[in-house]
């Protein structure tokens, strides 16, 4: 194949709407939402089964990442050549409602459903959060199975979980087998593996119109915590030795930092992937503008490239170790 999979690629946003949506999908990252008030994830990049990211402009436009995968692979991956998924799955979520309280499998875990998954390992930052917003992350210390089975008869499950009250800029890593939520008033942008399985625990005694509760998934939850993790502290952001850039997370499954830019900075050059999204302000990729909310995919093969920031801008830069 020709070497056209070379410049930073815009991707158009796939829509999911859930009942605990809103419109700040809109609102806060200028995504054009239809009619309605639940729109509840912008799946930004993704490369899962049907669920297909789809390049907007240049050579590629109308090509559909696993088309990319497939044709392009090492100028996609570089010194990472050889995937045979996009191994990562960007999005933004708006929390107008209270998540259920949920639990992902680990890659070993998520080989053996039908069909086969990878792991569900991810990373939050808070883009927004009203007064008393809230997440849960982790089970409090000394909780046990039982406790938690417990609690779970009994309709009480938040007295099992770690909470807090998150401020903007905050990111949590949620490892697979950790039991998480996230509260109503919340805004989040989440890097996590390519995957779409999810296990429900506990759905705080919420039932339908005519009465009737989500689907559960109590023994395959029970079986996926990791109980002895305990509760999850905020990720404490650490220098990166380059101006304006710092290390939100760094695991076996992405690299998660975030940039600020003020002029002009650096990116790419290092023979991997970047998946840039721009969470404040706007910048220039190459000449390539991207406004707030609007995620760049940067292929090994462009190398290095300028990002030059409209007066002040921060970017999350996610990629594999």
């Amino acid at each position: 194949m020709s070497s056209i999979c070379n410049y930073p690629l815009k991707l158009q946003p796939i829509f999911r709407r859930y009942l605990w949506g809103g419109r700040r999908l809109e609102t806060m990252l200028g995504k054009s939402l239809g009619e309605g008030d639940d729109y509840a994830e912008s799946w930004e990049a993704v490369d899962h089964g049907e669920d297909q990211s789809v390049v907007l402009d240049g050579a590629l436009a109308g090509r559909a990442l696993r088309q990319l995968v497939v044709d392009h692979n090492r100028e996609l991956f570089g010194k990472h050549a050889g995937q045979q998924q996009f191994p990562l799955l960007l999005k933004f979520l708006d929390c107008n409602r209270t998540l259920s309280v949920q639990v992902h499998p680990n890659d070993e875990q998520g080989a053996r459903l039908t069909p086969p998954d990878l792991g569900k390992t991810e990373a939050w930052v808070v883009l927004a959060a009203e007064p008393g917003s809230k997440i849960y992350a982790g089970l409090k210390s000394g909780v046990t199975r039982d406790d938690l089975r417990r609690s779970l008869k009994n309709g009480t499950c938040e007295k099992c979980l770690h909470e807090f009250q998150p401020e903007v800029g905050d990111c949590v890593f949620i490892e697979a087998g950790t039991v998480h939520a996230l509260g109503a008033g919340l805004v989040i942008a989440e890097i996590q593996q390519a995957s779409d399985t999810t296990f429900r625990l506990f759905d705080w005694n919420r039932v339908d119109s005519e009465g009737n509760p989500r689907e559960l998934h109590l023994e395959q939850s029970l079986a996926t915590i990791d109980f002895s993790r305990g509760p999850v502290a905020l990720q404490k952001p650490v220098g990166t030795g380059t101006a304006g850039r710092e290390r939100l997370v760094a695991c076996d499954k992405f690299v998660l930092d975030r940039c600020t830019l003020e002029g002009a900075q650096t990116l790419g050059g290092d023979q991997r992937f970047h998946l840039l999204v721009v969470v404040e302000g706007a910048v220039k990729i190459s000449g390539t503008p991207f406004e707030k909310g609007e995620t760049c995919l940067l292929p090994a093969a462009a190398d290095r490239v300028e990002a030059v920031a409209q007066d002040h801008a921060v970017v999350l830069d996610s990629y594999l170790p």
